[in-house]
């Protein structure tokens, strides 16, 4: 928690797009965001496939400084990933969006979503708006989605968006496939799909 602000006084205030999808809000990143976002990083199975070492994020103060890059990506770039709110409770469901920080492959849209809301398709729903958001907004003819070759989840979810596994890369030190979602594709999906 930052200190008191005096009366009169006022901080920078980042507004950005906010994307609304069926079940999901998809916005920027507020202070609340950084326990649930810690809480999801903590959890094995996710911490697994989404922190740059594989491994669980179990120190306050890392996970502060995880979500810290989230929200700076969109200070840097204009751009970055999503938080994802569950409209029906307005909670943190985990986060989906652009990233692209130096030295990536290509514009990526990733996705990781909280334990607790696996399983409900949000990942899914959500990929497919930021997608369609990133598509209409940027100049680009391809989507790459980085996905750990054990993601078997996460792998599935790139075959329902019609990506295609093009190549492999090293990732942080192992083997990831590259997913491509390319523009044409995309817009030759019917509607329902995207």
């Amino acid at each position: 928690m930052i200190a008191p602000i005096k009366p009169g006084a006022a901080l920078a205030q980042l507004s950005g797009p906010v994307i609304e999808a069926e079940r999901l809000t998809l916005r920027m990143w507020r202070e609340a965001d950084i326990a649930p976002n810690t809480a999801m990083l903590a959890d094995p199975a996710s911490g697994r496939f989404i922190t740059a070492d594989g491994k669980p994020i179990t120190d306050e103060f890392v996970g502060w400084r995880n979500a810290a890059i989230m929200a700076g990506h969109w200070l840097l770039h204009g751009v970055g990933m999503f938080v994802v709110e569950e409209k029906s409770t307005g909670k943190f469901a985990g986060r989906v969006g652009p990233w692209f920080p130096p030295k990536w492959p290509d514009f990526e849209i990733g996705w990781g979503i909280a334990s607790e809301f696996r399983g409900k398709g949000y990942a899914l729903e959500a990929a497919r708006a930021s997608i369609d958001w990133a598509f209409a907004t940027f100049e680009i003819e391809q989507i790459i989605h980085c996905i750990d070759r054990e993601n078997i989840a996460s792998q599935s979810v790139a075959r329902r968006l019609g990506a295609e596994n093009q190549r492999e890369i090293d990732l942080f030190g192992h083997v990831a496939d590259v997913w491509v979602t390319s523009r044409n594709k995309w817009r030759a999906l019917p509607a329902s799909a995207n």
